[in-house]
């Protein structure tokens, strides 16, 4: 699809009506293309997806992307974010996150194959482990427990990495690969347990906010708008990746907490947790190349993001309570 940019396409998208796939989706339309969204709405939800049919340019089809999928208008491109991605999500469903990962992905990579479409894998920084290179550059191989209990997420797209090369060798297959590191925003499950919208909930609830570990491990966090027009960008060229796709702007989780309390005005104190297994204590990407390759880089101030965040989970709670 090099040269591409502007043209309408049909796009596929897999996990469309999750967090990052919802904005993705919405990105798309905007930008006059036709989208078919595939999700089996284990984690995703259809709210993420509301007001898009009435654009004439949507289509949903509630499906698990593990069984095979019977497409009636060949894609042009296909976005694979089918996976659950937060910690809780991932290990109460741990076998149906490696199928999704190994045999899900396959099939994509069947259908891309078919079709001739250019195939976006969304990895992400996991595949790099508990890191001992630091910041992460796309180079590095990474340091993955294979059997820790987060290792059917890390794992399975390790795997689907894999996956995408081997068909692009053997195939041609037009792959490409980004490895999506920390991303928050907008449309985030209150119950997700990942570090924003657990920090958020608990500051406007009046909870202590709850940080595992000393709170020194650090986090690099990309405003969602970020993440996917850095995803459009790989849609539209050729490159195959790996891409590493964060912001290199790396803070300790304390300061997160702090950052959070300040913007909610919060009194909530800070609890800390025993460590989690197998949790990074560092996370910093390298993203020279998705500016060499993309002309990409994040745009949205933390604080900027955290305000908007904090104004959806604070409307999200205000309808709750009607």
């Amino acid at each position: 699809m090099a040269g591409t940019e502007g043209r309408p396409r049909r796009i596929l998208v897999a996990g469309g009506a999750g967090f990052v796939g919802g904005h993705l989706c919405a990105r798309l339309l905007a930008d006059g293309h036709s989208v078919l969204c595939v999700d089996n709405l284990s984690t995703g939800r259809l709210r993420n997806l509301d007001g898009f049919v009435e654009t004439g340019r949507f289509d949903f089809v509630e499906a698990d992307i593990v069984d095979g999928l019977a497409i009636a208008e060949p894609p042009d491109a296909i976005v694979n974010l089918a996976s659950p991605a937060s910690p809780p999500d991932y290990l109460r469903a741990p076998i149906a996150t490696l199928r999704t990962g190994s045999v899900g992905t396959l099939t994509l990579l069947e259908l891309a194959r078919a079709t001739g479409a250019r195939l976006v894998h969304a990895s992400t920084s996991e595949v790099y482990g508990d890191p001992l290179t630091h910041p992460q550059a796309e180079e590095y191989w990474g340091n993955v427990n294979p059997i820790g209990p987060r290792a059917v997420y890390d794992e399975s797209k390790r795997f689907g990495e894999a996956a995408c090369a081997a068909f692009a060798r053997e195939y041609g297959t037009n792959c490409g690969i980004v490895r999506i590191f920390n991303t928050y925003g907008p449309g985030m499950r209150s119950d997700d347990g990942r570090l924003v919208p657990n920090m958020i909930m608990q500051a406007l609830t009046g909870e202590p906010l709850t940080i595992h570990g000393s709170g020194e491990q650090t986090r690099s966090l990309c405003y969602v708008e970020d993440t996917v027009d850095a995803l459009v960008r790989m849609i539209e060229r050729d490159h195959r990746g790996p891409v590493n796709v964060g912001n290199p702007v790396e803070l300790p989780v304390h300061r997160v907490a702090t950052l959070v309390k300040e913007l909610t005005g919060s009194a909530s104190s800070l609890t800390f947790l025993p460590a989690l297994a197998d949790d990074p204590r560092r996370r910093k990407p390298v993203i020279d190349l998705a500016e060499r390759a993309l002309g990409w880089w994040p745009r949205t101030d933390l604080r900027a993001g955290l305000r908007k965040t904090i104004a959806f989970f604070a409307g999200e709670r205000e309808v709750l309570r009607r």
